[in-house]
């Protein structure tokens, strides 16, 4: 599998374990690395899990019924660390709340490769366009 192709399933793998609801799979994606919101940085699995278990809301199908569609993916390769630029849309719906975009930006990562593997070393969430999301998130934008 080429390079590119893992660096892609990777950022790929952070979108679907969000959607499922898997905070501790994020948390994991993470163990070497940190996430830069507005909110500021967060660093390693244990205050990476708590940020998506105290912002993020859960529903009794322990999901947030969301999925998360990342595009346009820019990977830059530099031996064994690599940056990715991509863009992301949150698509969402509930019993009372109508599919539709709630937040669009961009991600800025980072990347090592360890023992063989890639992984983040650093994420950045870019916000670019915001829409309703009071039954997504548990914090103000």
């Amino acid at each position: 599998m080429s390079e590119e192709t893992q660096i892609s399933n990777l950022i790929f793998e952070y979108a679907r374990r969000i959607d499922a609801g898997d905070f501790e799979g994020v948390a994991a994606l993470f163990k070497h690395g940190r996430i830069s919101t507005l909110q500021g940085d967060v660093e390693g699995e244990a205050a990476i899990l708590a940020m998506y278990r105290s912002s993020t809301r859960l529903y009794p199908n322990g999901t947030p019924k969301t999925r998360h569609l990342t595009t346009n993916l820019a990977i830059e390769l530099d031996g064994d660390r690599a940056r990715c630029r991509s863009y992301y849309t949150v698509m969402q719906a509930t019993e009372d709340f109508p599919l539709q975009a709630i937040i669009s930006g961009h991600y800025e990562d980072e990347l090592s490769r360890l023992e063989g593997q890639w992984v983040f070393t650093r994420r950045h969430i870019g916000i670019d366009l915001l829409g309703d999301l009071s039954r997504h998130l548990l914090i103000e934008v």
